[in-house]
């Protein structure tokens, strides 16, 4: 297989500079920078209105162009910004890239999403309940079985273990997910809706006063459990606000619940794994993601979850 080039500034730049009618700034050609510190720079500012986003390997490729067709589909529905792509193609022989509008705002990494912004995450979860699934599988979107919450929960009480030794967790904590209360809490039949699937939050736009105006990166769009948004959104934005959020689009007690432990699950086991390989940059954010998934919320309350317990 032959190696794929890395993308360099000056390559960007170049591409840049052939799309944009104005070159993107002149003489010198727009200016532009990585998105993320380190090697392999995959998603680029372009000046002050454009991302350019580049596919690194073929399987992505595929996936961005899937996501180019799906957004025209996913607009309707949803009560927040999609990113549009003003140009895309090949940067690369059988790499593509799309240069998108920059949807204006910060990532939910740096501001807390407002009262107002939990409306807009529940619109946002409620328009993908809407969008057809057989529509969004005609454009290729997978269809993606529910994840045992049994096997997760086994898996994170032996990081909780590790976690403990550590002194990063106290892993009495995840007593509260017995067996039998994962069980219950399994995926339901027939539950299965187009979903995000990774909701973090820096793919979340977030304008100073608290909204979500937008979601980027769709690239990960699946036909499958609504919970795995909750989840997300938990480690975004809390699990209060992605509890209420969820709530507030119809989702009931038993999804919400079910998002909530995947959260923790999942943020409680990728701790323990980046402590045992020493990568202190990953520390940060996962340590966050942990505090937020676990913050407690009323709901935990709900004991006994019964077959018409659908609605809170």
């Amino acid at each position: 297989m032959t190696q794929a080039p890395t993308p360099t500034a000056d390559t960007v730049r170049r591409l840049v500079s052939s799309l944009l009618k104005d070159g993107g700034g002149g003489a010198a050609g727009p200016e532009v920078r990585p998105v993320a510190e380190g090697a392999g720079h995959s998603t680029w500012w372009v000046g002050s209105r454009h991302v350019l986003r580049l596919a690194p390997d073929r399987e992505a490729a595929v996936r961005q162009r899937r996501e180019l067709r799906l957004r025209d589909v996913l607009r309707p529905y949803l009560p927040v910004a999609v990113p549009t792509s003003v140009a895309h193609g090949e940067w690369a022989p059988g790499l593509t890239y799309t240069l998108d509008t920059k949807v204006p705002g910060g990532t939910g990494e740096e501001h807390d999403v407002s009262a107002v912004g939990e409306a807009d995450l529940a619109g946002l979860l409620g328009g993908l309940r809407e969008v057809p699934a057989r529509q969004a599988e005609a454009l290729g979107v997978p269809r993606v079985a529910p994840r045992s919450l049994e096997a997760l929960r086994r898996a994170a009480e032996r990081a909780a273990e590790r976690l403990g030794a550590a002194d990063e967790f106290d892993p009495a904590r995840l007593h509260q997910l017995t067996g039998a209360a994962a069980v219950q809490l399994a995926a339901q039949p027939g539950t299965a809706v187009l979903v995000h699937h990774d909701l973090r939050g820096e793919h979340l736009v977030v304008s100073a006063d608290g909204r979500v105006r937008g979601v980027l990166d769709w690239t990960d769009v699946a036909v499958g459990d609504p919970a795995e948004d909750i989840a997300g959104l938990a480690q975004a934005v809390g699990s209060p606000a992605a509890v209420r959020a969820a709530t507030l689009a119809g989702y009931g007690a038993r999804p919400c619940l079910r998002g909530l432990w995947l959260a923790r699950c999942d943020t409680t086991t990728r701790l323990a794994e980046a402590l045992q390989t020493h990568n202190p940059d990953t520390l940060p954010p996962l340590r966050l993601h942990l505090r937020r998934a676990w913050e407690p919320i009323l709901l935990e309350r709900v004991t006994d979850l019964r077959d018409g317990d659908a609605d809170i």
